[in-house]
Order: structure tokens, then sequence, then C-alpha cells
């Protein structure tokens, strides 16, 4: 997928990792920069997306993996379609907590559904745009336990340490495969750190405003 207009930032990591926190602080820091932000998430991003994530979340459902993937799918099309695409093509700079890598970290790698199968469902819906730039997360899966302790877990919240391992390791996979993309941040630091370590990759990363 060639690069186009607009600059496209994904954030991933297993729960826990901070991605949420660091998502306002980096809104804040690339307006600062001169850039148009736009934040967004998955599930969600747009009203099929948002009603989806709702069901997705939901700890009172049995969903199965295949379910899962056609969820993610149908949301990640209408994502892109109507607001990933006309923000990049304005131009912005779009930052989003989550996008397919979660896809084949958690469902590939957590639940250990055969990553072939989709990358298939991938090539099916034909997305026309890949990230500009990850930053990954990285977290023991035991820290993030700890971190997440006190909240009321949703339906992913509550997989175990085992499954959190599994979609780690999917996720350094994936770094591996594709370094020029990636850019891991040590999430097991203080805030303070993680946002050096933000500021370092973006300043090695992030092209200036209109040059995307």
């Amino acid at each position: 997928m060639a690069r186009g207009p607009g600059f496209f930032l994904t954030l991933e990591g297993i729960e826990g990792a901070g991605k949420s926190t660091s998502l306002a602080f980096l809104q804040r820091y690339c307006t600062g920069l001169g850039w148009s932000v736009e934040t967004t998430r998955e599930p969600g991003g747009g009203p099929l997306g948002e009603a989806l994530r709702a069901i997705f979340l939901d700890p009172g459902l049995d969903l199965s993996v295949e379910e899962e993937l056609l969820l993610l799918y149908a949301g990640r099309h209408e994502h892109l379609r109507r607001k990933i695409l006309p923000a990049l093509q304005r131009g912005a700079l779009v930052l989003c907590d989550r996008f397919e890598d979660s896809t084949f970290a958690y469902q590939g790698g957590g639940r250990s559904f055969p990553i072939e199968r989709i990358e298939t469902l991938s090539r099916w819906t034909k997305l026309p745009r890949a990230p500009d730039l990850t930053l990954w997360f990285d977290l023991d899966p035991a820290l993030g336990a700890e971190r997440i302790r006190a909240r009321h877990p949703d339906r992913l919240e509550r997989e175990s340490q085992e499954f959190f391992a599994r979609a780690r390791r999917i996720f350094a996979a994936r770094m591996a495969a594709e370094p020029q993309r990636f850019w891991r941040i040590d999430a097991s630091v203080s805030l303070a750190e993680v946002e050096n370590q933000l500021m370092v990759a973006l300043a090695a990363r992030l092209p200036s405003p209109g040059r995307g």
C-alpha cells in the first residue's frame, strides 16, 4: 500500500499498556507541531464501528473467534471509508487506538486462530491504506494485569495472562517483519519516560505537516 496524503499513526499493545493515556499526549504534541489531528479507535470510529464495539466488548456475550473477526472487519471497512481516509485526504494526522495489528495479535495470537485465514479476510476486504507508523507499547502481561485490576473489565480485559503473552509475541513478530513501520515503546516505565520515548519516535519518523 503506497503512502498518500496525511499521516496515519496507530497505537498498539496489550491491555494496561497505557495507549489511551498516550493518545491524549500525542494529540497535544502533534497539534503543537502544526498538524491537524484526528483521533479515533478500534473497534469504533464510525456509527457502525461504535455499535459493534458495544457488542464486541460486552462481557455477557460468548462470541466465537470467527464472529469477532467478521465484526472487526465490517467495522474497519466503514472506519476507513467514513473517517480515516477522508481525514488523510485532507492532510490530517490520524491517531488511531488499535488497528489491524491488534486483530492479528488478539485473534491470531491470543485466540490461536490461523494467521493465514486472517490474512485472507484482510485481502478480501481490500483495505486501501496501512499505517505509516505504528507505536507498539510493549508490556509484560503480568504488569498489564496489575494495572487493570481496579477496572470493571470488559470481555477482552478478562482474558488470561497466557492470552496476552501470545498476543505480545505476535506484535513482536509483526515488528520484526516490518521494522520500517513499527517503533517499540517500553511501556513498563513511568509516564514521563514513555512520553520521552514518544517524542524520540516522532522526531525520527514523523514528517513535517504538509509533507506526509
